[in-house]
Formats: C-alpha cells, structure tokens, sequence
C-alpha cells in the first residue's frame, strides 16, 4: 500500500459549476433577483451551499439576509439535488489518472464541502466509485473544512496509512492540509478566490494527470 491521497470534489475531481450556476439562477429568478449566469455565479463556489446562498443574496442587494436565507437555502438544496450530474462531468484525465494511482497502491477518498448524499450520488453517478474508498461531506464527521479534523477522519475511514497528501483547488483546501500537516497539491483549474502561488502549496498543477508525478517529487523532498 502506497498511502492515502484524499481529493476535493468541485474544482478537483469534477466540474459542477454548470449544475450549481444553473441551480442558483433558478433559485434567483423564483425570488425576482436577477440571475448570475455561469461565470459570475463559479465565482461563488467553493464554501458551501450556505455560504452560496448568503454571497448570491448580498450581491443582489437582500436586505435582511438572516431572515430570508434559511428558507432559501433549503429551496437551493432541493433545487440542486435535482440535477447534481445534469452536466457536471469528471475533468479530463480523471477517471485515467485515479485508477493509475489505484494500481500504484494508493488507498483514495473524497473531503467535500458538499453535503455528503449529493457527494456520494455524484461519485455513483459519473461512475468514480471503484476508485473511492470513502466519502466524507460536512454531515459527515459534523465539521467541515477549514477544519483539519473533516480531512483526518476522512483518512482514517480510507485507511490507507501514511503518507497522507491532500488535492484541492482553493484556498479551504490549502488552509485544511496545512493545519492537518499533511502535503497539498493545488489544481490550478478550480475555484480559488486568491491566487495559488501566494498560498503556497507543495505544487500547483494545470492537468489532473500530472498529479502521480507530483506525488513522486513531493513524497522524494519529504
């Protein structure tokens, strides 16, 4: 056994920004707000349906957003839950790359700031789960990322031993490995907020298939 590579889903594995925009213009349009459309609203992933929900309600000027988020939160669920793989689709090299590292000896699992169902339906549904030991949502362990201990409890139920190397997109990832104390690889295609080089992660990729040679160059300077 090679050790436990821990993945990201939206931004790393798959692309569901298509799904979650859409959902989210739904949701905006039922309210009489205006939509956001594909790119406005990608720049809105990347912290959870809630966080989602509050950022699209600021910007469309809601005043009371306590009051109002609740309710809509819910409904963006159900909208969202929907159409998780409507168009959402694995990056190219994915399902190439995971199955490679598989034969290479790494045990692998999914740390997601999407509630764990929807994670667990999207791995069914695009047909990663023979490579998917365990999947982990906030729900899941009842922390959520930032917080190093969703990633540390979602290696554990992987069991695939040390080492442990984390692969995000954006800065939540970066933040959770370092306070986990594990390596991070940071695929450059994602949803950051801030530029990755100023996050410093042990490497910034623009394919997903480069990732085994990654690990090779991070695991040599370990």
């Amino acid at each position: 056994m090679r050790g436990t590579l821990i993945f990201d889903l939206d931004g790393t594995l798959v692309d569901s920004a298509g799904d979650i925009a859409g959902s989210l213009d739904t949701l905006m349009q039922e309210q009489g707000l205006a939509p956001f459309g594909l790119e406005q609203g990608r720049k809105l992933i990347g912290h959870g349906i809630a966080n989602l929900v509050r950022g699209a309600l600021k910007l469309r000027g809601v005043t009371d957003i306590d009051a109002a988020a609740p309710h809509l939160i819910a409904r963006f669920t159900e909208i969202y839950g929907a159409r998780l793989t409507r168009i959402t689709r694995p990056y190219d090299g994915v399902e190439d790359t995971l199955a490679h590292l598989g034969r290479e000896g790494w045990r692998m699992g999914i740390c997601t700031n999407k509630r764990e169902a929807f994670a667990r339906q999207i791995v069914v549904d695009l047909k990663l789960t023979p490579f998917i030991a365990f999947t982990s949502g906030p729900d899941t362990f009842n922390v959520a990322k930032p917080d190093p201990r969703q990633l540390l409890e979602t290696a554990k139920a992987v069991n695939g031993g040390t080492p442990l190397v984390f692969v995000g997109d954006s800065e939540v990832d970066v933040e959770t490995a370092k306070a986990a104390g594990c390596p991070v690889i940071a695929m450059s295609y994602g949803y950051t907020k801030i530029p990755l080089a100023d996050l410093a992660p042990d490497a910034i990729l623009g394919t997903f298939p480069e990732i085994p040679a990654a690990l090779r160059r991070i695991l040599d300077l370990a």
